[in-house]
């Protein structure tokens, strides 16, 4: 049998069982443990299941977006931690791009002491946090009003970073893997890949539990980063996976 073959059975049992022992994959499928944990090894990278103790599960599937609101009550220890990290690395008089989420809120928290730098973001929050208690200049995309997410998406966003030179963007996920960030939400997507193609650098800010997570749209693939920040609760299997790529892997704590 090739991998391909095994592979699909493999997805096949997960589909059906949510979770299945290595012992019963080697069994069904004739082939040893070594080669089992490589197939399920490959299939974690490329998000569609996750190891577990002696076996494998299903991938989590994100069907929407969380709203501003929901995720501002998650995680904040770890987005801190991330947003410290990426603000002590931000050079002075930087063109910076801050994607909406609580993760990057996080981050402009920490650079509200600045008045060096030029902000662009497509989040609300962010935006009116620099007008309000920084020295920052901001600008501010426009488009299309997400209330649940206190942001603007689609191609207005998009059209309005085209015509921009930023030094870093700093972009978040809703859920993301080796493979790269997915979204529930179509519109998200030509941001994200616009401000990617405006960039110098590339880094994403996403703390370890969308880690493995996908959805319907891939807006980016994990090569087009240069840098992951992620916290130091990333699972020993998520480290060897990412360690394994082009982009430098930071666990932030």
């Amino acid at each position: 049998m090739i991998p391909v073959e095994r592979h699909q059975q493999i997805l096949a049992l997960v589909a059906d069982r949510g979770v299945v022992s290595i012992a019963e994959l080697t069994e069904r499928l004739g082939v040893s443990h070594m080669t089992i944990r490589r197939d399920v090894q490959k299939l974690e990278e490329q998000g569609a299941v996750l190891s577990v103790s002696g076996g494998v599960r299903s991938a989590d599937r994100l069907a929407a977006e969380p709203s501003h609101l929901t995720k501002s009550a998650l995680y904040n220890d770890e987005k801190r931690a991330i947003g410290r990290y990426a603000a002590q690395h931000i050079p002075r008089n930087s063109c910076i791009y801050l994607d909406a989420g609580t993760t990057t809120l996080a981050l402009a928290r920490e650079v509200v002491d600045r008045d060096d730098l030029l902000v662009v973001t497509n989040d609300f929050m962010v935006a009116n946090l620099l007008m309000e208690a920084s020295h920052c200049r901001v600008i501010h995309t426009g488009g299309t009003v997400c209330r649940e997410n206190r942001s603007c998406v689609g191609e207005s966003a998009a059209r309005s970073l085209r015509h921009l030179a930023i030094d870093i963007a700093f972009i978040s996920a809703s859920c993301w893997g080796p493979r790269g960030l997915f979204t529930p939400d179509e519109d998200k997507v030509t941001v994200k890949q616009t401000v990617s193609e405006v960039s110098s650098k590339r880094v994403l800010l996403s703390d370890s539990s969308k880690y493995n997570k996908i959805a319907t749209f891939l807006a980016l693939p994990l090569e087009k980063f240069d840098l992951v920040v992620t916290d130091s609760q990333l699972s020993e299997a998520g480290r060897m996976a990412l360690n394994a790529g082009h982009w430098e892997l930071v666990l932030a704590s």
